[in-house]
C-alpha cells in the first residue's frame, strides 16, 4: 500500500500571514511522487488553503496511518507556517517548547497541530512501515514576518510569530527542538519516521520567487534534485545536493535529515 498526504497553505485567517509558494509546493511534490515513486492518483490526497483546517488535516492524517502494515509506504508533506508555544505536557525537558504546524484556521487557543499530536499518530505505526515526513516551514525562536529582498523579489520566512501574550509565557530563549525530532531520551528508542526539515532550529524557511513562480525554496530544490537523478538518489545524498543548491542560490537555510544510518543510505520512500 502507498499513501501520501500533501498540505499546502497560502491563505490564513490571521491578517498579514498569507504566503505565496505553498500550493505550488504541493503540486510539485505530487508530480514527483507520480513520476518517480510509483504512486497513483487515488493514493495521493491533497488539501490546500481554506480546506486545510486543523480538523481536515487531522482527519486525513488518520487516513494516512490507518491500517498501515509492514512494507507499506507513506509520505506526509506540509508547506506553510510553523511556530512554537509553551509546552503544557511536560515532555519538552530541554527548551520547554512545543513546535507546531499552523493550519488555515490557526489560532493560539488550541487550533494548531503540535509535535505531540503528530508523534502520537506516527509512533503507533507498526514496525516495517516506511514513513517519510517533509516539512517546509519554520520552527525558529528568532523568526519574524519581516520581508527581505531575494534578488529583485521579496522572500518571506515561513514562521508565524506568536502574539505578545503567548510569547510572555516563555521564560528562556533556548534554541527550539525541531518538530518531530526524537527528543524522548529513551534508551533504545528509534524514530519510526524519516524527517526532512527545511532548516535548522535557529533559521527560517524561505517562501520565495524561484524559476518564474513562488515556491518554498526547500521543496523546490528537493523536487528539482529528485528529477535530476530520475529518483535514483539516497536520502543522504539528496539532502546534501539540496543544501548545495540552496547555498549556491543565496538562501541562508540548511535543511536537516533525521534518519537512521541505514535509512540515510536508501532512497526516499524505501
Amino acid at each position: 500500500m502507498r499513501k501520501a498526504l500533501l498540505v499546502g497553505i497560502n491563505k490564513y485567517r490571521i491578517p498579514g500571514a498569507d504566503l505565496k509558494g505553498c500550493v505550488n509546493d504541493v503540486t510539485n511534490m505530487r508530480d514527483v511522487l507520480l513520476k518517480y515513486f510509483g504512486f497513483s492518483v487515488p493514493e495521493i490526497r491533497v488539501i490546500v488553503d481554506e480546506r486545510a483546517t486543523k480538523r481536515n488535516i487531522m482527519d486525513r492524517l488518520r487516513w494516512l496511518v490507518e491500517g498501515a502494515k509492514a512494507g507499506d509506504i507513506l509520505l506526509f508533506h506540509f508547506s506553510g507556517h510553523g511556530s512554537q508555544i509553551r509546552d503544557r505536557e511536560g515532555d519538552e525537558l530541554k527548551d520547554h517548547m512545543d513546535e507546531i504546524l499552523c493550519p488555515h484556521d490557526m489560532d493560539w487557543d488550541g487550533t494548531f497541530i503540535s509535535d505531540d499530536e503528530l508523534k502520537s499518530l506516527f509512533d503507533g505505526l507498526p514496525d516495517g512501515v516506511i514513513l517519510d515526513v517533509v516539512l517546509d516551514c519554520c520552527h525558529s525562536g528568532t523568526g519574524t514576518r519581516e520581508e527581505v529582498m531575494f534578488g529583485e523579489e521579496r522572500m518571506v520566512p515561513r514562521f508565524l510569530r506568536p502574539p505578545v501574550d503567548i510569547e510572555c509565557r516563555v521564560e528562556d530563549d533556548l534554541p527550539v527542538r525541531k518538530l518531530l525530532r526524537d527528543g524522548s531520551g529513551e534508551r533504545g528508542h528509534v524514530m519510526k519516521h524519516v524527517l526532512y526539515a527545511a532548516c535548522r532550529d535557529n533559521q527560517t524557511s524561505a517562501d520565495a520567487y524561484i524559476g518564474g513562480s513562488y515556491n518554498g525554496a526547500f521543496t523546490y530544490f528537493l523536487c528539482r534534485r529528485i528529477r535530476d537523478a530520475n529518483g535514483d538518489v539516497t536520502r543522504g545524498e539528496l539532502i546534501r545536493r539540496v543544501r548545495e543548491s540552496l547555498r549556491y542560490h543565496g538562501f541562508g537555510q540548511t535543511p536537516q535529515l533525521e534518519a537512521t544510518k541505514e535509512k540515510r543510505q536508501k532512497r526516499m520512500l524505501e
